[in-house]
């Protein structure tokens, strides 16, 4: 225990006999607790017959318990005392939250651990699921935004897991069975392969005492392993999808660096300052001084062995050449660094919207459980912080000419345009 009147620890960790790791932040100052449980299981798992798997699953899991049988059950214990219970499935991580009132923690951290650990996996439920899922995956297709997202991963990361959809297709959805369902749960929802993070007015002790009783003996096993990235990209690549609309939407994409790059604090500073925010270079010269778009932004995305620089918007279709070649340009210019003032007020923005997100005890539990499972390692606040302020202006420069490579550039769009022709020549860098 911290001596009195010592700062106490931004996070606690403690990992059972059972291999389930607990990670606990006492946040005093707030009434709600955030619970997270999470398993290292996604997209990036799955082969192509079993692709979507992951997404299914984490919808059944909220159909019925022994202890829960129906869904209702499940949402009432929560919702009716003014909780919120979700999940989402990523590409290397699938996640199971609830964020309510301390009064309430342990209703929350029951429902939570009771879903993972028994689920019922009904026939009827799976069917009717899978129906759900359909109209999940037709949502996004019938989305420009989401259809040109989905693109773009694809032209990045081609013929592998990682640019494939993470809700899978229809066809692969409707081809999975039961047993290979619960195959999955067995295989991959294991205790090695389970952090539960709380973030709340709660001590580590207490926490750690209340997962132990609740899934302290969840059973053991090996969880398969991720796909390997694989460097298959030669571009530059156009990829259009011909559709009707009032705007032409545009995603443009380079190869980044994975999740624990040492470079990745540098690139961070570097989008924020060339798409991060509304005084940033695109928005400036995109948006405010040529009225090209509405809303444009970049940033990276980091895996554990791969990530992605994508910039997106939306034009009209007449100005989309005018846009992609305003774009470009920008891109190449930021190999020849930034100014002193870009790289001050980068630092500044990006701790205080740090700051500023970790007063949020929902972020806090993601934070510090999606660190531990994906990394292996947490930092907290004042150490991320810390990394932040270690980087020199010079690093910005050498992670831009890092990444920036026309062998590794793609452009997908979706609009009203009859042919590839006209974008391919602007890809040049």
């Amino acid at each position: 225990m911290p001596e009195a009147g010592s700062t106490p620890p931004p996070f606690e960790r403690t990992v059972l006999d059972s291999g389930v790791r607990v990670l606990t932040s006492n946040m005093p100052h707030t009434g709600a607790v955030s619970i997270q449980v999470l398993f290292g299981a996604g997209s990036r798992y799955e082969t192509d017959e079993l692709a979507g798997s992951s997404h299914l699953f984490e919808h059944l899991l909220f159909k019925g318990t022994g202890k829960r049988p129906t869904p209702r059950e499940i949402s009432e214990a929560v919702e009716g005392v003014g909780g919120i219970l979700n999940a989402y499935t990523d590409r290397e991580a699938t996640g199971y939250w609830c964020k309510i009132a301390l009064p309430h923690y342990q209703v929350g951290l029951d429902v939570l651990l009771d879903m993972v650990r028994d689920p019922l996996f009904r026939e009827e439920d799976i069917e009717k699921e899978k129906k759900v899922v359909f109209e999940e995956i037709r949502a996004t297709h019938d989305s420009p935004e989401g259809t040109v997202e989905m693109m773009l991963d694809d032209l990045l990361f081609p013929s592998q897991p990682l640019g494939r959809d993470i809700a899978g297709s229809i066809e692969s959805v409707e081809a999975l069975s039961g047993e290979s369902l619960k195959e999955y749960h067995h295989g991959q929802y294991v205790a090695s392969n389970t952090v539960v993070s709380v973030a709340g007015a709660l001590s580590h002790d207490r926490v750690v005492a209340d997962v132990a009783e609740l899934i302290g003996d969840f059973h053991s096993g090996e969880p398969a392993s991720m796909f390997p990235f694989i460097d298959n990209l030669n571009g530059p690549i156009v990829r259009l999808q011909h559709r009707e609309t009032e705007q032409a939407h545009l995603s443009l994409g380079l190869h980044g660096i994975p999740a624990d790059d040492d470079d990745r604090y540098a690139l961070r500073l570097l989008s924020t300052i060339f798409g991060g925010s509304m005084s940033s270079r695109l928005f400036e010269e995109v948006r405010e001084k040529r009225g090209l778009a509405y809303s444009i932004h970049a940033g990276p995305a980091h895996y554990k062995d791969a990530g992605s620089f994508q910039i997106s918007s939306g034009v009209d279709p007449k100005r989309a050449t005018e846009a992609i070649k305003v774009i470009i340009d920008e891109v190449v210019k930021l190999r020849d660094g930034v100014t002193e003032d870009e790289f001050k007020k980068s630092k500044e923005l990006t701790k205080g919207r740090i700051l500023m997100r970790m007063e949020e005890s929902r972020a806090v539990a993601g934070s510090i459980g999606s660190q531990e499972l994906l990394l292996g390692e947490v930092k907290a606040v004042d150490e991320v912080i810390a990394e932040y302020e270690a980087v020199e202006i010079d690093q910005l420069k050498a992670i831009a000419n890092r990444i920036i490579d026309e062998k590794k550039l793609v452009l997908a769009i979706v609009g009203p345009f009859d042919s590839e022709d006209e974008f391919e020549p602007l890809l040049t860098l």
